[in-house]
């Protein structure tokens, strides 16, 4: 070919190559690359486009990509109306909108597909872009369960199912992660490892996920305190990563005992009267056979422990538990507890006897016992501590010395290890009567109460004079009698009189009676029940009261003078002067009253009340 053929050749494409350019359009298509929903939510996934040059005749559609085909699910001219296609899967779920947004409803995992937004503008010719729908939803608290057979053994060489977990619901798949002791064990799927899991993914009918997963482990003796728990990790929109936890198991887990332990349970010092309870155990699981010996007998226990019920100083010896296990026969299982079960004998007193003795005399009581351990006697009444070395003497006994006296043994290392013995004391000697309380009536006749309390044994006898309604009771070491009769004006002037008397001899004596004081507070006077005023007051008080009043009645008086004859002055009624001031301070005149009264006044200086000798009048 020559170089002018050449020439045209290229002219020609030249020319072709530009008519193409401006006979064809470009359109433009806009859509989010990635839409995500939740659920049973309502997804909208919006389509834009640009046409150039622009045409009228628009058309968008929107397609699914069914098996590498696209399947058309609605479709909307531009100023026309959205219409959806039948026979799709969102068919009743989908509509399109004026801005060409496709809007599906009751979203289900069966609905994440890729979406393209297809544009038909005519001449300018065909655009699209493909949007990709994402379900999530989360999966239910996964489910942990042990297997059903019986315990792992530990040592074992082959792997041992420790337990299942199941998720359900989830979408998109989760996966299971598991733990031990809050440590996350590494996902193995080789079953030749002595750890690994077996998983299994199940895709429902609803398009949501089950996942399960078997954790298969050869455990030590280590592991048998551990704690296991799976964990479900699932995805949420906007790329979050979120864990639902299960409940925790332990695996029930055999291995040989390698040692035993045996303990008093009893944390107080055993003393006699005590249940006492004796463990024995090993560290092995299940625990083996155990057997119990009391200085080398054979005693039966239950299971791996011994209890003795309200033990007896015999009761103390060498304890001894021997354990059996056959997985382990060289291992020695056994220990001992040397138990001492702590005592303190009856307490005995020395005179045992009641002791009856008369009034100034002295007793002595002696006290003993004996104990397991170091013991401290001592001697009381009530609470008052008389002797603490087991002897109590009493010196000069007086009636109030009478009564009851414990003696009181105790071990102070075992709390509650006590033992006591009392004795009773009786004073007698001749009756002595209580300093007695006077009697009060509120007026002559009235009905007055005594009570006169004795000392005195044998009991004493009483007599009252007057009589009346009388009582007699025993208040501890006394004798009380109690006595009601009429405040009489003798009763009233002489009193009542208590006699008592036994073999040993008398006393009496005499309760006098007295008016109750009253008060009266609309005078704020102290009154006595039955007489005047002014006689009680004179009778009362000397007649200190009459001379008060009295001094104040005349204070008030020359007060009253005063003022009338202040009053009398102003007025100009009385002839007082300057003269007749000079002559009453000359003193001429004797045993008169002056008054001299001043003001601010020249006037109102001074008024003068003279008692004037009979030559002025």
């Amino acid at each position: 070919m020559d170089g002018i053929t050449i020439g045209r050749t290229s002219l020609l494409c030249t020319l072709l190559l530009w008519a193409f350019q401006v006979c064809s359009g470009v359109v433009t298509v806009n859509v989010n690359p990635k839409v995500e929903v939740l659920k049973g939510d309502t997804a909208k996934l919006p389509c834009t486009y640009k046409v150039s040059p622009s045409s009228s005749n628009t058309v968008v559609e929107w397609y699914i990509d069914e098996q590498g085909t696209r399947k058309r699910v609605a479709f909307r001219s531009q100023g026309g109306e959205g219409k959806s296609d039948d026979d799709s899967p969102v068919t009743g779920r989908v509509t399109i909108g004026e801005d060409f947004t496709l809007t599906i409803t009751s979203v289900d995992p069966s609905d994440e597909l890729v979406f393209y937004c297809q544009v038909t503008a005519g001449p300018a010719g065909v655009g699209d872009a493909a949007t990709k729908l994402e379900v999530f939803f989360a999966p239910e608290k996964p489910e942990l369960t042990r297997p059903s057979s019986q315990a792992i053994s530990a040592g074992e060489t082959t792997s041992s199912e420790i337990g299942t977990c199941v998720t359900m619901n989830g979408h998109p798949q989760p996966r299971i992660i598991w733990f031990k002791d809050d440590q996350p064990l590494p996902e193995v799927k080789d079953r030749k490892e002595k750890t690994y899991m077996i998983p299994s993914v199940v895709k429902e009918a609803s398009g949501l996920y089950t996942i399960k997963s078997t954790l298969y482990m050869q455990p030590t003796k280590a592991d048998k305190d551990s704690v296991f728990q799976c964990t479900v990790e699932y995805y949420m929109p906007r790329d979050q990563i979120k864990q639902k936890k299960s409940d925790t198991i332990t695996i029930n887990l055999n291995y040989p005992s390698e040692k035993a332990t045996f303990s008093l349970l009893n944390t107080d010092p055993v003393k006699e009267g005590d249940d006492v309870t004796m463990k024995c155990e090993t560290d092995g699981n299940p625990q083996p056979e155990i057997d119990f010996t009391k200085d080398g007998d054979a005693i039966t226990g239950q299971g791996g422990l011994l209890m003795l019920k309200s033990v007896k100083r015999t009761d103390s010896g060498l304890y001894k538990c021997t354990a059996t296990d056959f997985d382990n026969l060289d291992a020695d299982l056994s220990g001992m507890i040397s138990l001492t079960v702590h005592y303190i004998d009856p307490v005995s007193v020395i005179p045992v006897q009641p002791q009856v003795v008369m009034l100034g005399d002295k007793v002595e009581w002696q006290c003993k016992t004996k104990a397991s351990t170091a013991h401290t006697v001592h001697w009381k009444k009530g609470s008052e501590v008389l002797s603490q070395d087991g002897t109590l003497s009493l010196q000069d006994i007086s009636y109030d010395k009478a009564g009851e006296y414990m003696c009181v043994g105790a071990v102070p290392s075992v709390p509650g290890l006590t033992a006591q013995a009392t004795v009773n004391l009786t004073v007698k000697g001749k009756p002595m009567i209580e300093t007695p309380a006077a009697g009060v009536v509120g007026k002559e006749g009235d009905m007055v109460t005594l009570k006169c309390s004795a000392y005195g044994f044998p009991a004493p006898q009483f007599t009252w004079k007057p009589s009346g309604k009388e009582s007699v009771s025993v208040e501890g070491n006394k004798v009380v009698s109690t006595v009601t009769l009429q405040a009489t004006a003798e009763v009233m002037k002489d009193g009542v009189t208590c006699k008592v008397s036994n073999e040993h001899g008398t006393d009496s004596k005499t309760f006098q009676i007295s008016f109750k004081r009253a008060i009266d507070n609309s005078a704020n006077r102290v009154l006595l029940s039955g007489n005047p005023v002014l006689k009680s007051a004179d009778k009362q008080q000397g007649g200190s009261s009459g001379v008060v009043i009295a001094v104040v009645v005349c204070v008030l008086l020359l007060l009253l003078m005063v003022a009338l004859i202040y009053f009398l002055n102003k007025k100009s009624k009385l002839p007082c002067s300057k003269k007749d001031k000079k002559e009453v301070a000359g003193g001429e005149v004797n045993n008169d009253i002056v008054v001299e009264m001043k003001t601010d006044k020249a006037n109102e200086e001074a008024g003068l009340l003279t008692k004037r000798p009979s030559t002025e009048q």
